[in-house]
């Protein structure tokens, strides 16, 4: 059972205790096919043509589990994918990253990876938009893109010899992310998914789930069109003055990202929709934002995931 740091009373921890046990058995029993552990036997016959992945073993002419997780099948090759474990980045992956350093001719972004990330000038767009070769100039003008400690939006673009990570930024929805709340949490809680970017239309707020692990939750961009000379133009301003966001829709981002921290402290994977079930949750109950970190709503939120996954269960 997952460990769970909250300062409970007795009552509490009977409840949250019994609500995890009851997701936890509602899990076992839709994946005790698949689900292993260490030394349980895969059902696979080695006479037939399998690759043997990792996670896997094979012991007295058996395949065996060498961790815990989940038995995958992807056409010849059995592995096992591991529950909870560090980000592997995938080409194509959706990430969130901090500007750590502005080097020759390329950014590089800390991403909750074993490495940084290296986002090259040649994976930008130009701010005139045109493509071309970048010239020294492009070059000088790099700080005034991206600088230490930027938020960035970016995709993972393929992998080089020395296993760093390339990252590219040519679509008009990546870029820097500013007016917002940056969340860390564990990486798989955050699955791979066909659409990371959500606009929440009744907050107006953007939500962007990253690969990584890395959260974004901010004030809702319309497009972003031409965004690095939007950027030169707003870094090139000379009054440096902070740019204010309403009272209200400060509200709004902090609780749709305490909505995140709950989860994630559960332990629970992170979908749109799980997350504005415990938005609209606390709005109904109307608890204050900083009431959502409390002891209660967890084992509240705890207790409603298991009663929505029983009857769906159920339903089945």
């Amino acid at each position: 059972m997952r460990e769970i740091q909250l300062s409970l009373n007795q009552t509490q921890k009977i409840r949250l205790q019994r609500a995890l046990q009851q997701l936890e058995s509602l899990h076992s029993k839709v994946h005790s096919d698949a689900s292993v552990t260490v030394a349980d036997t895969i059902p696979i016959s080695l006479e037939d043509s399998i690759l043997k992945g990792h996670g896997t073993m094979v012991q007295n002419g058996e395949v065996v589990a060498s961790l815990c997780g989940v038995v995958e099948r992807v056409n010849m090759l059995v592995y096992v994918r591991s529950l909870r474990s560090r980000y592997k980045p995938e080409i194509g992956d959706i990430i969130v990253g901090r500007v750590v350093e502005v080097a020759q001719k390329r950014w590089k972004l800390e991403i909750n990876f074993s490495q940084d990330a290296v986002l090259m000038l040649s994976s930008m767009n130009l701010p005139d938009g045109i493509q071309r070769r970048r010239t020294a100039v492009d070059e000088l003008n790099m700080r005034n893109v991206f600088e230490e400690n930027d938020v960035i939006c970016a995709e993972v673009r393929n992998f080089q010899n020395d296993g760093s990570l390339q990252l590219q930024a040519r679509s008009q929805k990546y870029g820097k992310l500013e007016k917002g709340q940056l969340l860390t949490v564990p990486p798989y809680l955050v699955k791979r998914q066909k659409q990371h970017f959500h606009h929440l239309v009744e907050y107006d707020v953007d939500l962007i789930l990253g690969c990584n692990g890395f959260i974004w939750v901010g004030e809702h961009v319309d497009v972003r069109e031409n965004v690095v000379e939007d950027q030169l133009k707003q870094n090139s301003k000379s009054d440096g003055a902070p740019v204010n966001i309403p009272l209200e829709k400060r509200q709004q981002i902090c609780r749709i990202a305490n909505a995140v921290r709950v989860l994630s402290t559960l332990g629970f994977n992170l979908t749109l929709e799980l997350i504005m079930e415990i938005v609209n949750l606390s709005s109904t109950m109307a608890l204050s934002i900083d009431e959502m970190l409390g002891p209660e709503f967890h084992v509240l939120v705890a207790e409603k995931e298991a009663e929505r996954r029983s009857s769906l269960t159920k339903k089945r």
